[in-house]
């Protein structure tokens, strides 16, 4: 009997990857891609389970998975970051006057 590639494992792990360098992005392309590694993860795990024996790269399935959920985390701390940040440091109110806005920017600079 031959032993094969689970089909998304490689997937998985690449997911899991940008997941975590694309936490900084704002947030969202790393929880997009956490949550697209934790998808198919699931799928390939089922498909694993049913008949361990068929398959030789679980190692990297579970790789990606905590990659994944790594991601996710830091990606779900730098979005709340932000949030914070823009709310309670620069003002939602800035955001809709742009003088404000860089007279704010133009105060954080000078501190």
């Amino acid at each position: 009997m031959n032993q094969q590639n689970l089909p998304n494992a490689t997937a998985v792990l690449v997911l899991g990857i940008l997941s975590l360098v694309t936490c900084v992005c704002y947030g969202i392309p790393g929880i997009i891609c956490g949550a697209i590694a934790l998808f198919l993860y699931s799928k390939d795990k089922k498909l694993y389970l049913q008949e361990p024996q068929l398959y030789f790269n679980y190692s990297n399935l579970k790789t990606g998975k905590i990659l994944a959920i790594v991601g996710i985390v830091l990606s779900v701390l730098w979005l709340a970051f932000l949030i914070f940040y823009i709310y309670n440091v620069i003002g939602v109110d800035a955001l809709s006057d742009p003088d404000l806005l860089e007279e704010r920017m133009r105060e954080l600079q000078e501190n």
